[in-house]
């Protein structure tokens, strides 16, 4: 099932119970980002994440490009108010905001602020036509979704110098290899992976799932110490939780947990 508004630069499909896949859906420009589909992105994500219903968002694009960056169009004459007024970071910031496990399913162009898309979320599955990179400065401008600071924690300073200064995109394997990408597959097998991959987290539990999300993500703004504190009252949390005593009570009895059961 899926339903799409007339021209809507998002496809919303239901591929299966507590999964919802958001599709970028601007083929004659490669997937690229415009307002409408930023502010369209943003609206689902906000959505999404307060209803109770869905438990893990997978973002995929089109077999040639998962997203190629910002629709230049909308750049060239742009001011520094232009920018301001457009609210980009209130728009990005709905995405960062997902309490829930987020799975980019990447084929093809991810790239400037597609790529900066991708490392929203929590996993990221490449094809192995996948490129990522961040080609600003080949066009005189610098990224502004993120990727100087994403980028930097994710890789640490000079992998994350490579791609920023250079401007030149890395392939599949190279991604997976400096830590960027979870997985690597063959394009066809991309998405089928990243539903099944979605389908497991649904039979976890989804209040441990988000303390850990949090927890992590703690872990990019904190000192060691603050982020160790951070994680331990996460962790008395997460004994609130009935699935803490299902999950604790099966292991014993030996049979498998049955999560999330009110």
């Amino acid at each position: 099932a899926m339903s799409a508004v007339a021209d809507s630069p998002l496809i919303e499909e239901h591929p299966a119970d507590g999964v919802v896949l958001l599709r970028i859906h601007r083929p004659e420009v490669l997937n690229a980002l415009n307002l409408a589909l930023r502010r369209a992105l943003a609206e689902a994500f906000r959505r999404l994440d307060a209803d109770g219903s869905v438990r893990v968002i997978v973002l995929a694009g089109s077999a040639r490009a998962f997203c190629a960056g910002a629709d230049l169009g909308e750049y060239v004459d742009a001011t520094p108010i232009d920018l301001l007024q457009r609210r980009h970071d209130l728009l990005w910031g709905a995405i960062a905001a997902c309490r829930k496990p987020v799975i980019a399913a990447v084929r093809g162009h991810a790239l400037g602020g597609g790529c900066e898309l991708a490392l929203h979320a929590d996993l990221i599955l490449a094809g192995r036509s996948a490129r990522f990179g961040q080609p600003e400065v080949k066009v005189g401008i610098m990224p502004g979704g993120g990727a100087t600071q994403r980028l930097t924690r994710a890789l640490g300073k000079h992998g994350a110098m490579k791609l920023l200064l250079l401007g030149e995109p890395i392939d599949a394997d190279t991604a997976a290899r400096i830590g960027l990408v979870a997985e690597v597959l063959d394009d066809e097998a991309v998405e089928a992976r990243a539903l099944a991959m979605a389908q497991q987290l649904c039979e976890l539990p989804a209040v441990a799932l988000r303390l850990i999300k949090e927890s992590v993500l703690m872990a990019m703004e904190t000192p060691l110490s603050a982020g160790l504190e951070y994680e331990r009252n996460a962790f008395q949390t997460a004994f609130a939780s009935p699935d803490k005593h299902e999950g604790m009570r099966a292991r014993l009895d030996k049979r498998p947990a049955r999560f999330n059961q009110d």
